[in-house]
């Protein structure tokens, strides 16, 4: 294998222009950009994240080998002015030997070992095996067609975005190739976080890790040895800091390209595994509190995101949540440069153990207030739980009224399928998002601090909770019929709803608040 595809030079990276462009560029040109570019342009989530952590892990080891360590003040410096462009193009040409996506010993996060193992050398797996929205195995996929015994060829970029997404998001499970099983990607299951800035620069320095302590060395995978089958088959090491996690070979891949420089098959094994370090938890990975213990935050199906906001936010215990840690250097960033609001990208892939379920990418801004102050971050806290809780009120009274209707209204089994069928109808998606219409303006109300606004915020909640509950309310009785035995569950349900939503009806004296801030 001859080197070709440098992704210095190379066009691979797909990127959104200030100026709504998109365009794709090697690594080079990004950074020397970074200030026109507004973010990343990659459609696929698993992709899109593990392609700014690479960015971070390049960005964090050229201002190590610069200058060694850093200030707040000093990344402040970078966020208004941009980055120290020089430092990152040599870092990028001292390492450029080591950025081949196809070399005879060194291809970039990949293992050249593959090529003479006894196990690998012979056997060659079809691209998809790489590829998380690929049919590949016993995976199907509902809207792809690949074939195992014959993949369709891909360009090298393409093939090499797959890569990154696969490294980090891969679930747990067999591999059957120098190890039976293998250590799930460092992101496995997990929405990751990732604070975003006005251009692609100031996300980098929001998201930027603190320095290594001095004696310790945190590497990416390019500046370590190349890794041969032994290394393959140890037990899993832990993370020496986030440029390992950013760039762990997670699996052993080696992209096998024909004349054109197109991937269509691949040699493939188990990787280095992670082992998890519960004091050292994932940059980007937020928990909320399970009942065995922290609960890493994953998408739930037919669940609004928004619902787990807590688990983004500070926590004066730290017992409700743990928030991803770069939440936390954007805040601190945020406050010295006088920043009043926080995009943050949250993306990712649930999986439930080696099956992969979904993926999912959503843009929420946050009031840096609610990112800084556990008090702003309570009072979020308390107000979501309001909505959850009502939610669970009329989830109950619709069921029982479902329950009523049917045999048996008070069997068991029929108080689990009338639950079933009212989460399986449109009330609850409407609840929620009927909700989310006022969530922020509710958040832009909590984060100012000022009690006249904490009114305002508790005035508005309670009227947009109680529009919430009619519209889901009169939908779960439309969907009950208007038979006699409907009718009749209906009305002895009535009044209990009638009895719940009272406390929400605003006062007097706080009805004109409400319906100032449900316009605006």
């Amino acid at each position: 294998m001859n080197r070709r595809f440098n992704l210095l030079d190379e066009p691979w990276l797909p990127v959104r222009l200030q100026d709504g462009r998109v365009c794709d560029l090697g690594l080079l040109e990004l950074f020397e950009r970074a200030g026109e570019i507004g973010a990343l342009a990659e459609t696929a989530p698993p992709s899109l994240i593990a392609q700014y952590r690479l960015l971070l892990a390049i960005v964090h080891r050229a201002l190590s080998c610069a200058q060694g360590r850093w200030t707040d003040a000093e990344r402040a410096r970078w966020y208004r002015q941009g980055l120290p462009a020089e430092a990152v193009r040599d870092y990028l040409e001292h390492w450029r030997e080591r950025f081949w996506l196809f070399h005879p010993e060194q291809p970039f996060m990949q293992v050249a070992a593959l090529a003479g193992a006894v196990e690998t050398r012979d056997r060659h797996k079809p691209w998809s095996q790489i590829s998380l929205a690929s049919a590949s195995g016993n995976a199907p996929v509902l809207f792809d067609h690949s074939c195992d015994l014959a993949p369709r060829p891909i360009a090298a970029a393409d093939a090499l975005r797959t890569l990154l997404g696969f490294l980090q998001f891969t679930p747990g499970g067999l591999v059957k190739v120098l190890r039976d099983a293998d250590k799930a990607g460092a992101l496995a299951n997990t929405a990751a976080v990732m604070p975003l800035g006005a251009s692609l620069a100031q996300g980098l320095c929001l998201a930027l890790h603190p320095p290594t302590p001095a004696g310790h060395e945190d590497l990416p995978s390019w500046e370590q040895t190349p890794p041969g089958v032994a290394q393959l088959r140890g037990e899993p090491r832990l993370a020496s800091g986030p440029n390992d996690r950013y760039s762990r070979l997670a699996r052993a891949v080696l992209l096998l390209s024909d004349e054109e420089g197109r991937v269509q098959w691949i040699r493939f094994a188990a990787g280095i595994a992670l082992a998890e370090d519960a004091q050292a938890p994932d940059p980007m990975a937020s928990y909320r509190a399970g009942s065995h213990g922290p609960v890493r935050l994953s998408f739930a199906e037919g669940r609004a995101f928004w619902r787990d906001l807590p688990a983004l936010l500070p926590e004066d215990e730290g017992l409700a949540s743990q928030p991803a840690a770069v939440l936390g250097w954007a805040a601190n960033l945020q406050f010295l440069a006088g920043g009043g609001e926080q995009p943050v990208l949250v993306a990712g892939l649930a999986s439930d153990q080696a099956k992969l379920l979904r993926w999912r990418s959503e843009r929420i801004v946050l009031p840096t207030a609610l990112l800084a102050s556990a008090d702003c971050a309570n009072a979020l806290r308390r107000q979501l739980r309001r909505a959850e809780a009502l939610f669970g009120d009329i989830r109950t009274l619709a069921a029982g009224m479902l329950a009523e209707i049917r045999p048996d209204p008070a069997g068991k089994d029929t108080w689990a399928r009338a639950r079933s069928l009212f989460d399986a109808g449109p009330a609850p998606a409407l609840y929620f998002a009927t909700a989310e219409r006022a969530l922020g303006r509710l958040m832009a109300l909590l984060g100012s601090g000022d009690s006249d606004d904490l009114a305002r915020a508790e005035a508005l909640w309670s009227q947009t909770l109680l529009a919430a509950a009619q519209a889901a309310w009169q939908t779960a009785c439309d969907g009950l019929g208007r038979s006699p035995k409907a009718l009749r569950a209906e009305a002895r349900a009535y009044p209990r709803l009638l009895a719940r939503l009272s406390p929400l009806h605003p006062a007097e004296d706080h009805a004109a608040v409400a319906d100032e801030e449900a316009r605006a």
